[in-house]
């Protein structure tokens, strides 16, 4: 019997910074009205989906900051969602940022859950390539403080969820190739990837224009290295200024768009996916088990950075 799970994008437009959780939330919940009427299992929100994109400002009081914070989930603001999806049977990922009780202290964290069909949490992430800078850089047109206001997570995890195996992963971790076959080597089957991108990068506005090829080619990248289904999700559109890209999509394993949204607003995109479908990569190109060479692969653990060897020589796999 084969394993299908609808999947739908619940792509956002912009928050503005004067927009209640509340009001976000009557919007998640329009979405997985649709979604559900289209007949969809699960619904995939953007990262950081209950509030605008506060890490562009460079903000130092610390009641302000934490205003943009979840101290649990579900909360008050939140609880509609998760009533709706226990009333529908649609299952969500949701991104948000998290004030978590930690080793007698708090903690922020950029995060997303995965919520099953019975509106329960069956799994937690937290980002772990969390992108920007630390300080205020007046010299930009906006600030991408994510290294502030960030604690980055530590690692990559899978759950049993839908009648396969769900992995997730947060925005910048989505360029990153480690995150993918990380997943790929649990027995990753579906991906999911809320995500926050402007369309200018300050520090190389040369990629301005490359910015949905870059999404798109390594999430594509991501699922057919690793036979392994991906949806990505935007928040898009102009939030207080900032244009950011849309280009939501829904990727099978053989690294083909197979859903995609349109526009830069609310907007829900649905597919069809066949979790069994991942064992025509998993078993043949991308057959681990078969074709890894480890041994082959220490550098990618030894270093964190870009070096050379004193002698200029490249890096040598040592002898077993």
């Amino acid at each position: 019997m084969a394993r299908i799970v609808n999947v739908a994008l619940g792509q956002l437009g912009p928050i503005q910074r004067s927009d209640t959780r509340e009001q976000v939330v009557k919007r998640l919940c329009a979405l997985m009205r649709e979604a559900h009427a289209l007949g969809a299992d699960l619904i995939v929100y953007p990262e950081l989906a209950l509030t605008t994109f506060f890490p562009r400002w460079y903000i130092e009081d610390e009641a302000e900051i934490n205003s943009y914070f979840e101290t649990s989930m579900p909360n008050a603001a939140t609880q509609p969602l998760f009533d709706l999806a226990r009333e529908l049977g649609v299952g969500f990922y949701l991104g948000y940022a998290e004030l978590a009780q930690e080793g007698g202290g708090l903690v922020r964290y950029n995060t997303s859950i995965l919520v099953d069909k019975a509106g329960r949490i069956v799994d937690k992430y937290h980002k772990v390539h969390v992108p920007g800078h630390f300080e205020h850089e007046p010299w930009r047109r906006f600030q991408h403080l994510e290294k502030r206001y960030f604690k980055p997570g530590h690692r990559f995890g899978v759950v049993q969820a839908f009648g396969g195996v769900f992995g997730m992963a947060l925005c910048n971790d989505r360029r990153w190739a480690e995150t993918y076959r990380v997943l790929g080597l649990q027995g990753v089957e579906m991906v999911l990837i809320g995500y926050n991108t402007p369309v200018h990068n300050a520090p190389a506005p040369e990629h301005d224009d490359l910015s949905l090829f870059h999404n798109r080619l390594s999430m594509q990248a991501g699922a057919y290295q690793n036979g392994t289904w991906v949806a990505g999700v935007a928040k898009a559109g102009v939030e207080e200024g900032v244009d950011s890209i849309g280009g939501s999509c829904l990727i099978a394993p053989s690294g083909e768009v197979v859903a995609a949204c349109t526009t830069k607003g609310d907007e829900v995109a649905l597919a069809r996916c066949d979790l069994d479908f991942c064992a025509v990569y998993k078993k043949t190109t991308f057959n681990f088990d078969l074709h890894r060479q480890p041994r082959a692969y220490g550098m990618i653990v030894e270093r964190k950075g870009e070096t050379l060897a004193a002698d200029g020589s490249p890096w040598q796999a040592p002898a077993h």
